[in-house]
């Protein structure tokens, strides 16, 4: 269970970047690893598809340094679900941070 909830994570850090910037599987890979979401090629590249094929993200090809490298940006789709989503999120952080004290009595 704990994959799918990180697994929804990465497919909206996808977007949020791809919002921001076009973005390619390699360089978003090595970002995903250094804010500590460890996950493989295998995994990445199939959501990139995915995402790709239900029109939350655009891809296009570019040639760097002789190699084909591909792109993607967030698209119309993608943009108003980040939307949807940071309203529920955000209201969603509220109420985890109601039971902070919960979990600090914890302890």
């Amino acid at each position: 269970m704990f994959r799918d909830f990180l697994l929804a994570f990465v497919r909206l850090r996808i977007l949020f970047h791809a919002l921001r910037e076009p973005i390619y599987g390699l360089d978003f890979l090595r970002e995903m690893n250094r804010q500590g979401y460890h996950i493989s090629p295998g995994t990445l590249y199939p959501i990139f598809r995915k995402l790709v094929e239900e029109g939350y993200l655009e891809v296009y090809q570019q040639v760097v340094a002789g190699k084909v490298r591909k792109y993607y940006r967030t698209t119309w789709k993608g943009e108003q679900t980040l939307r949807e989503t940071y309203a529920k999120a955000r209201k969603l952080w509220e109420e985890i941070r109601e039971l902070e004290s919960h979990f600090r009595s914890e302890r």
